[in-house]
C-alpha cells in the first residue's frame, strides 16, 4: 500500500489470524527457496562447463552419388513427330528397350527407300572407280608399248644413219679415186699431146686420151654428186631420229596425260563414293534414331511430350527416366563463412524429411532418428544460391539409410566439429563468431609424416 492516507489500515487490521498469511510468511519456506536457488545456480555453472560439439548445419536434398545414376530426360537427336508409345508412366524398362517411335518431318529424309537409293548411287560410283582403274591400266600398257616401239624405231633410224655414214665414206673414197684418175688422165693426155707434136704419136691417140680425160672428168662429177647425196642421206637420217623421238615423246606424253586425267577422275569418283558411303551410313544411323530407346535400366517417370502426332525439335525433352540401380547421397549447401570448416571424410549427421528424429546439436550421441554420413566432395565454386555445394555419402560403418528414401526428398545436415565448453559456445553465439577453425586428425597425421 502507498500509505498516503492518514487512516492506516495496517495499524488497525492484523493479518495474523488468517491462515494464508501464516503459510506464506513461514521462515522455513525462505530457507528452502534459497537452497533451491543456490542449487540451481550451481547446476547452471556445472552445465556451462559441460562439453558442447560445435556444428555447421545445412539444408539440402537426396541425390545420387554418381551423375549417371541421377534422374534424366531422354531427348531426340533429330526433329520428328510422335507416332507410337510403347510404355506408360511407371513402367520398368531395360537398357535398349523401345520407348516410342517417331517419324521424319524434314522433306529430304522422308523417302522410305532413301538408304536403298543411296546405296545404288554408291554402287554405280564404285563401278565408275573400277572403270577408271582399268582405263589407267590400259593407258599404262599403251605408254609401255609406245616406249618399246620408240626404241625399235630409233634403233632402225640409227642403223640407217650408220649406213648413210658408211656410204659417205665409200663415196668419198670413190671421189678421191676419181680425182686420182683425172690427174692420171690429164697427165696421159698431156704426154700424148707432147709426143704427137714431136711426131711420135698419131692424132688418133691424142683424141682417145682426150676422150678418156672427158670420161674421167664426168665420172668425177658423178662421184661428187653421189658423195653429196650420201651426206644428205646422213642429214636425213639424223632428222628422222629427231622426228621419231619427238613423235613418240608426244604420243607417250599424251598417253600419260590421259592417264593422269583418268587418275584425277578416279580420285574424284572415290571422293564422291566416300561421300555417298558417309551419307548411307548417316541415313542408316538416322533411321535407327527413329526408335527412342532406354539408355539404362530404370523407371519411366513422366512423359513430357504427350499424345500422337505431336512434333518436336531436336534436343527437346521427351520423357523422364529414373535409373533402377543407384547409390544414394545427400547434396547440401553451406554458407561461405563455414566452408573452411568442412573437410573430406568429415562426419555428418543427417535428418531426412518424413523420418521423425530428436536431435541435440551439441550432444550428437544423444540424438535419435538421424543417420551418419561422410563428406565425399566439396564444390570449389559458389552456387547460384550464394552457398557452396557439399556431397555426402552414407557412412557404411554406421546404420544403413532407410530403404524408402527417394531422390529429391529434403534433408537437414549437421556437420560435427570439435568439442568446446557450453559457456564458450554461448559467448561465441552472442558475439556472432564462426565456429573454431580446426584440422582433422587424419590431416594432422599426414602433415607430420
Amino acid at each position: 500500500m502507498l500509505n498516503i492516507s492518514n487512516n492506516q489500515l495496517n495499524k488497525k487490521v492484523t493479518l495474523n489470524k488468517y491462515k494464508a498469511f501464516a503459510t506464506a510468511f513461514k521462515a522455513d519456506d525462505y530457507k528452502v527457496f534459497n537452497r533451491f536457488l543456490i542449487a540451481l545456480v550451481i547446476l547452471a555453472v556445472i552445465i556451462l562447463f559441460l562439453p558442447w560439439t560445435q556444428n555447421v548445419t545445412g539444408n539440402g536434398f537426396i541425390t545420387t552419388l554418381t551423375p549417371d545414376q541421377r534422374p534424366q530426360t531422354i531427348q531426340s537427336a533429330i526433329p520428328g513427330k510422335i507416332e507410337k508409345w510403347y510404355v506408360k508412366e511407371g513402367d520398368y524398362v531395360k537398357k535398349g528397350d523401345t520407348i516410342l517411335f517417331i517419324s521424319e518431318i524434314k522433306n529430304e529424309y522422308q523417302d522410305p527407300k532413301l538408304v536403298e537409293r543411296t546405296n545404288q548411287q554408291l554402287d554405280a560410283k564404285n563401278k565408275s572407280v573400277i572403270s577408271y582403274q582399268e582405263k589407267i591400266k590400259a593407258l599404262e600398257s599403251q605408254a609401255l608399248a609406245l616406249g618399246s616401239e620408240r626404241i625399235l624405231k630409233r634403233s632402225q633410224a640409227e642403223n640407217k644413219l650408220k649406213q648413210a655414214k658408211l656410204k659417205v665414206k665409200s663415196d668419198s673414197i670413190d671421189f678421191e679415186a676419181s680425182k686420182t684418175n683425172l690427174k692420171i688422165a690429164e697427165k696421159q693426155y698431156d704426154r700424148t699431146l707432147t709426143l704427137q707434136k714431136e711426131g711420135l704419136k698419131a692424132v688418133t691417140d691424142v683424141e682417145e686420151k682426150r676422150l678418156k680425160l672427158q670420161e674421167t672428168q664426168a665420172k668425177l662429177i658423178s662421184q661428187e654428186n653421189k658423195l653429196i647425196m650420201s651426206k644428205n642421206e646422213v642429214i636425213n637420217a639424223k632428222i628422222e631420229i629427231s622426228r621419231i623421238s619427238a613423235e613418240y615423246t608426244d604420243k607417250i606424253s599424251k598417253s600419260r596425260s590421259d592417264k593422269f586425267t583418268a587418275e584425277s577422275n578416279q580420285f574424284e569418283a572415290e571422293v564422291q563414293a566416300t561421300k555417298l558411303a558417309n551419307q548411307s551410313t548417316n541415313y542408316t544411323m538416322r533411321n535407327a534414331l527413329l526408335y527412342i530407346t532406354a539408355p539404362q535400366n530404370g523407371y519411366i517417370n513422366k512423359a513430357i511430350k504427350n499424345g500422337i502426332g505431336e512434333t518436336f525439335k531436336e534436343g527437346e525433352k521427351l520423357v523422364g527416366i529414373m535409373p533402377a540401380n543407384y547409390d544414394l547421397a545427400v547434396e547440401t549447401f553451406v554458407d561461405p563463412i563455414d566452408l573452411p570448416l568442412i573437410h573430406l571424410n568429415e562426419d555428418v549427421r543427417i535428418q531426412f524429411d518424413g523420418w521423425p528424429a530428436i536431435f541435440f546439436s551439441g550432444w550428437p550421441n544423444a540424438a535419435y532418428g538421424t543417420y551418419a554420413g561422410k563428406v565425399v566432395a566439396i564444390e570449389t565454386f559458389i552456387s547460384e544460391n550464394g552457398k557452396f555445394r557439399v556431397l555426402i555419402a552414407p557412412n557404411k560403418k554406421d546404420n544403413a539409410w532407410p530403404e524408402n528414401l527417394r531422390v529429391g526428398s529434403g534433408a537437414y545436415t549437421i556437420a560435427l566439429l570439435e568439442n568446446v565448453p557450453i559457456w564458450y559456445e554461448l559467448w561465441r553465439k552472442l558475439n556472432g563468431f564462426p565456429p573454431n577453425y580446426y584440422t582433422p586428425d587424419s590431416k594432422q597425421i599426414n602433415s607430420k609424416k
